[in-house]
């Protein structure tokens, strides 16, 4: 089931096609990563998902029906562009906020000071935001989002600003919220973040939707026949034996009995075979190409407009 479905959507600005019949489907309690370059259409695909603005042609569906206002409550929306009151105090920001979407002051505070436990941030609680460095006025932020407990999370650039040790727990925290139920969709640039997190993703580029599906099924339907292989043995034997199996190796020089080996018309059983014929195999892996590598391949073969 699909907790968000856009068909078809369309939406310009003047004469600048921004959505072309796009279609985005977004199953439940999945990390949805939503990728694109600058100016691809991805914040303006937010903004209708969040009723922000609306489309000039298509449909949304929540939950199975035709989206309806109402439905926003039960969104989470993190913008890359940050909104906080600076000069009010951390906590009493929270409570008011979490106030605004229907939270009883009872509940506010209690989830309010267990996000700040988790996030470590609780001795901030009687801190202006002015105070707070950028990484903490994310945590910040990031509490304030999910403080209503909602069923759609989307984040748009949840990373940026953050150290590498809090990047971390921002992301055991989208995990454990994924876990929990709470489908997310993860817009960003860090395609290492894409690989490590997201289940499915869609690659939108000059308006239009180019790539999507199950990240694991992407890298697969991608790669080109390379393998990493640890061996030992004789290496000119090896290599005689590749090449009469329209096999190439291309020896590592500083690590002997290394070596990576290109294959693209034998799987892997059949190369495996062929190499313990005349080695003895250490270690042999797949090399499947990075979403970086796809995301770069998919947007350079897309026209410019």
């Amino acid at each position: 089931m699909n907790i968000l479905s856009a068909h078809q959507i369309d939406k310009q600005y003047g004469t600048v096609k921004v959505l072309d019949q796009l279609t985005v489907d977004v199953p439940l309690g999945s990390i949805y990563g939503l990728l694109g370059p600058n100016g691809a259409g991805k914040t303006t695909f937010i903004r209708i998902a969040n009723r922000i603005t609306a489309p000039d042609r298509g449909e949304l569906f929540f939950m199975g029906h035709k989206m309806r206002y109402s439905d926003t409550a039960k969104i989470g929306y993190l913008p890359e562009e940050r909104g906080l009151y600076r000069k009010m105090k951390t906590g009493e920001q929270a409570l008011y906020l979490a106030g605004l979407k229907g939270l009883s002051k009872t509940d506010a505070r209690k989830r309010t000071a267990e996000w700040f436990e988790r996030f470590e941030i609780t001795g901030w609680w009687n801190k202006k935001v002015e105070e707070l460095s950028k990484g903490m006025q994310q945590k910040l932020q990031f509490i304030i989002t999910v403080l209503h407990d909602p069923s759609l999370l989307i984040l748009d650039e949840p990373f940026s600003g953050f150290d590498p040790v809090n990047a971390e727990l921002m992301k055991k925290e989208i995990r454990r919220l994924r876990d929990k139920g709470t489908t997310v969709i993860l817009s960003t640039h860090n395609m290492s973040s894409v690989e490590e997190m997201c289940d499915h993703i869609s690659l939108i580029d000059n308006s239009r939707c180019i790539l999507h599906g199950n990240v694991s099924q992407i890298r697969q339907a991608y790669k080109s026949g390379e393998y990493e292989l640890g061996f030992e043995g004789d290496a000119k034997l090896l290599e005689e034996v590749l090449d009469a199996y329209q096999c190439s190796v291309d020896w590592d020089a500083e690590h002997p009995g290394k070596a990576r080996i290109c294959a693209p018309e034998k799987a892997a059983n059949k190369l495996l075979s062929i190499i313990i014929s005349c080695v003895s195999v250490t270690s042999f892996n797949e090399i499947l190409p990075s979403m970086h590598d796809i995301f770069i391949r998919n947007v350079k073969k897309t026209p410019r407009l």
